[in-house]
């Protein structure tokens, strides 16, 4: 079966009316948790985009803090899983400056955390890829918030 387009489901949407609309969303969230999940956002949360950024943080400092360090194999996987969550999160706001707020408090938690970087060459290029990336995001935005990012991006960069 062959996926419509963006543009042709949206055509079809706005000629429904309401109550079927509404039936097709919960039947939508009804079938994948993460549909749930952005849902849940757009209706509750994203009204207050700064507290739910801020519950992200504390959620993100959770995990940090529940983060098994036996091994530098163990370390890895805990910190795909937080960047994985926080990129979920990410994609659900769909905002550059909320991205880019979340991959330095990301990386600030790495660097608060002692966790060893340049030990491994998975955990360094999981390091440096985001780097780069918060990098892209900052380069994005105006040149004012380009400023404040790339200042609070400094105080938290691991050196070798």
């Amino acid at each position: 079966m062959k996926s419509a387009t963006v543009h042709e489901l949206k055509k079809e949407l706005t000629a429904l009316d309401p109550k079927e609309l509404a039936e097709l969303c919960l039947r939508l969230a009804k079938f994948k948790k993460e549909n749930k999940e952005l849902l849940t956002f757009l209706i509750y949360e994203a009204h207050d985009l700064s507290s739910f950024i801020l519950e992200l943080k504390k959620e993100i400092e959770a995990q940090f803090a529940e983060m098994n360090r036996a091994n530098l194999y163990l370390t890895k996987k805990s910190l795909r899983k937080i960047l994985r969550i926080t990129n979920k999160y990410i994609r659900y706001i769909g905002n550059k400056e909320s991205a880019a707020e979340l991959l330095i408090y990301f990386i600030a938690n790495i660097k608060k955390s002692n966790i060893p970087i340049y030990a491994s060459v998975v955990l360094s290029n999981l390091y440096s890829n985001q780097l780069k990336k918060i990098n892209l995001i900052i380069d994005s935005l105006e040149e004012d918030l380009q400023y404040d990012y790339r200042k609070e991006l400094e105080s938290c960069v691991i050196l070798k």
